[in-house]
C-alpha cells in the first residue's frame, strides 16, 4: 500500500476524509460534536450522530497513526524520534534502528486508540463489569459517568507509562515540600522519585521511547525558597530556571521537539506555578500544566491543563481529628457554617465584612481565638466556607471533605479538581460571590434530604483526595495521574 500520492501524504488524505465526513454528519445532525472528555458526562443522552462522530474520530486516529508511521516523508514525529540514534546513545543502552522506532511509536498510538474505543463503549453501557474489590468505588452519584471513569482508570493502569527526566539536582529538582500547604506538589514528585529508586513502578518507565508522557520534575515551591529574593516580587529567576531546564531536555532528547512539548507535563502547587511556566512559551501554551492555581481567567486551559488539589498537611499526615469524623451522617452539628482566615483578597474580605461576629449560626473569624480549635469547629459545622484568597485555590476545600463538612465554594474562575469525572454538585454547594450577603438564606434552604445526600457524596469522594504513602488505587496521586492520562488520550500528535 502506497503511503503518498504525488505531493499529498497519506495522513493529509485521511485528514481530508475526516473533515468531509464530519461535514456530511453535521448536515444531518446539526453539527453536534463530541470529545472523549465530554463522555464523562451523561453519554446515555447523546444522539446517534454524536456517537458516529466519535467512532469516526477514533478510526481516523488509528488510520492516521498507521499512515504516519508508514510514510518517511510525511512523518516529522518519526524523523524526530529517529534522530535519537545519532543524538543520544546514552538514553538507552541499545541503539534503535528506524524500524524499531516506528514499531514502538505505532504501538503507543494504536494502544491509545484501543483505549479510547474501550472507554467510549463503557460510557454508553448500562451493564458495568466491575472487579469485586472496586464496587464501592462507584457508589453514589458523584461521577459524571461511572462506567467511563472506571474503564478509563483500568486502561490507565494497563498501559500508561511516564518517563521522568533525570536532569537536575535536588532540592529544586526531584524533590518538593511534603509538610505544608504545598504538600500535594512534593508528594507527587516524591512518589515518582521513590518509584525510581525501586527501579520499578506501574507507571514509571525507564525507556523514554515507550513513554506516553514526560514529567519535568522541578519544584516551583523550592525555586521560590532558594532563588527568589524576598519582597522583590521579581519572578524572573523562576522563569529563567524553568526555561533553562526545558532547553536542556529539548536539546539532549528528541521527545520535546517531536510534539512541541504537548506530551510533557509540569506540576506545581505554589501560587506562582503559572508564572514560572511562562519561562518557556511552549510549556505555557502547549504542555500539560498541573496547577493548584487553576484560574481560567489567567491562562489556565482545562482542555490541556490539570487542577491539582491543594492539600495542607502540617505534619505530613492528616490531622488525627479528621481521620474519623462522626460515623453517623445525621450526627448533630450545632453550627450552620464556619470560616476562619485573614482578609486575603476581595472574596475573603467580603465574607468577613458580611459575617464576622454578626451571626451565631455562621461562625466567621478573622483570627481564631486561642480557646477554639479549627478542626473541631469544622467537625461541628454543617457547612464549611471555602473562599478564594489572593489566588483561587484553598486547602479548606479538601479539609472540609475530610471533616465531612459540606464545602461551600466561593470563588470565581476556579476549575475544580478532577471535574472531568466528578460531579461537585453532589458533595458541595457553589455560591456566587455576589450572593455572599445571602449565605444564611441559601444554606438554610438546603433541605435535610439534600444535606444527607451531600454528606453521602463526601464519604464516597474522600478517597480521591487522600495522599497515601505509598500511593493507593484511586487516591489523590492516581487521580492527578488520571487527569494527565485524559489529556494525553485527546492529544493529536
Amino acid at each position: 500500500m502506497k503511503t503518498s500520492y504525488g505531493s499529498v501524504s497519506a495522513s493529509s488524505l485521511i485528514d481530508s476524509v475526516f473533515v468531509i465526513s464530519i461535514f456530511l454528519i453535521s448536515i444531518v445532525s446539526g453539527n453536534k460534536s463530541s470529545s472523549l472528555i465530554t463522555c464523562f458526562g451523561d453519554c446515555s443522552s447523546n444522539s446517534e450522530s454524536r456517537v458516529a462522530i466519535m467512532e469516526l474520530r477514533t478510526k481516523v486516529n488509528e488510520s492516521r497513526a498507521q499512515a504516519v508511521l508508514l510514510s518517511d516523508r510525511s512523518s516529522s514525529a518519526v524523523a524526530a524520534a529517529a534522530a535519537t540514534t545519532t543524538t543520544s546513545s546514552s538514553l538507552n543502552p541499545r541503539l534503535r534502528n528506524l524500524n524499531v522506532i516506528r514499531e514502538e511509536y505505532r504501538g503507543l498510538e494504536l494502544g491509545l486508540a484501543r483505549a479510547r474505543a474501550s472507554i467510549r463503549m463503557a460510557a454508553s453501557s448500562r451493564n458495568l463489569s466491575l472487579d469485586v474489590h472496586d464496587r464501592d468505588v462507584l457508589t453514589g452519584r458523584i461521577y459524571r459517568n461511572p462506567g467511563a471513569f472506571y474503564q478509563s482508570y483500568m486502561e490507565m493502569e494497563k498501559i500508561f507509562k511516564v518517563y521522568v527526566y533525570e536532569e537536575g539536582d535536588p532540592p529544586m529538582v526531584h524533590d518538593g515540600p511534603c509538610k505544608n500547604k504545598y504538600t500535594s506538589e512534593g508528594r507527587f514528585i516524591q512518589e515518582m522519585e521513590q518509584a525510581g529508586k525501586k527501579k520499578k513502578s506501574g507507571f514509571r518507565t525507564w525507556d523514554a521511547h515507550r513513554a506516553h508522557v514526560y514529567f519535568l520534575p522541578f519544584s516551583v515551591t523550592w525555586m521560590v525558597k532558594y532563588l527568589y529574593k524576598p519582597l522583590s516580587y521579581d519572578r524572573r529567576s523562576l522563569q529563567e530556571f524553568v526555561g533553562d531546564y526545558v532547553r536542556v531536555v529539548s536539546t539532549k532528547y528528541p521527545f520535546w521537539n517531536r510534539t512541541h512539548g504537548a506530551d510533557h507535563f509540569m506540576l506545581s502547587c505554589h501560587d506562582w506555578g503559572p508564572h514560572a511556566s511562562r519561562g518557556h512559551a511552549q510549556l505555557y501554551n502547549t504542555s500539560i500544566r498541573v496547577l493548584c492555581n487553576a484560574n481560567s481567567s489567567e491562562g489556565f486551559n482545562p482542555q490541556k491543563d490539570v487542577t491539582l488539589p491543594e492539600i495542607h498537611l502540617y505534619s505530613g499526615d492528616i490531622d488525627p481529628k479528621l481521620l474519623s469524623p462522626p460515623p453517623h451522617p445525621a450526627a448533630p452539628r450545632p453550627h450552620l457554617a464556619f470560616f476562619a482566615g485573614g482578609a486575603r483578597g476581595p472574596i475573603r474580605s467580603s465574607v468577613l465584612r458580611h459575617w464576622k461576629d454578626l451571626d451565631t449560626d455562621i461562625r466567621v473569624y478573622e483570627y481564631l481565638p486561642e480557646n477554639l480549635d479549627y478542626y473541631t469547629l469544622m467537625l461541628e459545622s454543617k457547612f464549611c466556607l471555602c473562599p478564594s484568597g489572593y489566588e483561587v485555590a484553598t486547602p479548606r476545600t479538601v479539609e472540609a471533605i475530610y471533616a465531612e463538612c459540606i464545602p461551600v465554594i466561593l470563588s470565581e474562575n476556579y476549575v475544580l479538581p478532577f471535574s472531568d469525572v466528578l460531579r461537585w454538585e453532589e458533595f458541595s454547594v457553589a455560591v456566587e460571590v455576589s450572593d455572599i450577603g445571602r449565605l444564611k438564606e441559601i444554606l438554610m434552604g438546603v433541605g435535610e434530604e439534600k444535606y444527607l445526600r451531600l454528606k453521602e457524596g463526601l464519604r464516597a469522594v474522600r478517597r480521591h483526595f487522600v495522599l497515601n504513602q505509598p500511593a493507593q488505587r484511586f487516591d489523590a496521586f492516581h487521580m492527578v495521574l488520571h487527569s494527565v492520562w485524559l489529556r494525553r488520550l485527546n492529544l493529536k500528535l
